[in-house]
């Protein structure tokens, strides 16, 4: 990491970090999710910021996100007119990120299927030469709960075959729950607009030298009285996702790829 001038980060460096949560018609988890992770952000110094991107709600979630902000300290409501997906929620997310000033950004999803205790995790590693942040369920100390065995085994595969080709010390690269230096993620040429957007990240991050590690986490299953979650396994997931870690071993092969957008700071290897 970094300093704000660009030089090498000292003892003393603190992450300012943002925490973006894209939220889809959660009204019945809104507030639960707000007051858990602001009262985490609460806690660091110095104190941390909460952006929930409203993308497209239609049962009321973005007015009541709108009354929370001022309830709640340290929130921040981006609303999207249109339900524009999970990658065009990041994106806007993260640019309002850079708007306040943070350093860092850590996505996760507003079910709390990913444990905001965890925060304080990420802030810690953050503070070690890295750029990226991944939580694991598959690190030592992390654990599934709740989720079938099935989908499981399917993820598992998934996250070797893709670690295998990315080269990447991780091993959960599916996993939504990651935080990343603002700076280099702003330099992503970022265009899916859902959740293969996951993937592509992680093709950038190996384009272009990021330094990253992991820490463990607990993945539970998305709560039965919420909304049923829009990603499935389907064929199309398979290729979406796939297609990334691919490009990263042919072009590794080739040795022919991408322009890749410089980085400042220090943020490669």
């Amino acid at each position: 990491m970094t300093g704000e001038d660009g030089g090498p980060a000292g003892a003393e460096q603190r992450v300012a970090l943002a925490v973006v949560v894209p939220m889809l018609d959660e009204r019945a988890v809104a507030e639960k999710c707000v007051q858990r992770i602001t009262g985490m952000l609460s806690s660091l110094v110095p104190p941390g910021v909460l952006v929930v991107v409203d993308d497209g709600s239609t049962d009321g979630t973005g007015t009541l996100l709108d009354d929370f902000s001022t309830k709640y300290s340290g929130l921040s409501v981006v609303h999207h007119e249109h339900n524009l997906g999970y990658g065009a929620a990041l994106k806007s997310g993260a640019g309002a990120a850079a708007t306040i000033g943070a350093n860092w950004v850590l996505f996760m999803d507003s079910d709390l299927t990913n444990p905001p205790e965890d925060i304080v995790r990420f802030v810690e590693a953050a503070a070690g030469p890295v750029d990226y942040v991944k939580a694991s369920r598959y690190a030592p100390g992390g654990q599934v709960q709740g989720v079938p065995l099935g989908r499981q085994m399917i993820s598992q595969a998934g996250n070797a075959f893709a670690r295998l080709l990315f080269r990447l010390p991780l091993s959960d690269l599916t996993n939504g729950f990651r935080a990343v230096r603002l700076e280099p993620f702003m330099q992503m040429p970022l265009s899916e607009r859902g959740f293969p957007i996951i993937m592509e990240e992680a093709y950038w991050v190996s384009r272009m030298g990021l330094r990253a590690t992991e820490i463990p986490t607990v993945l539970s299953n998305r709560d039965n009285q919420l909304r049923q979650s829009s990603f499935r396994y389907r064929p199309g997931v398979f290729l979406s996702y796939g297609r990334y870690p691919w490009a990263a071993f042919a072009e590794r092969v080739t040795g022919r790829g991408p322009r890749v957008p410089p980085l400042d700071g220090g943020g490669r290897k």
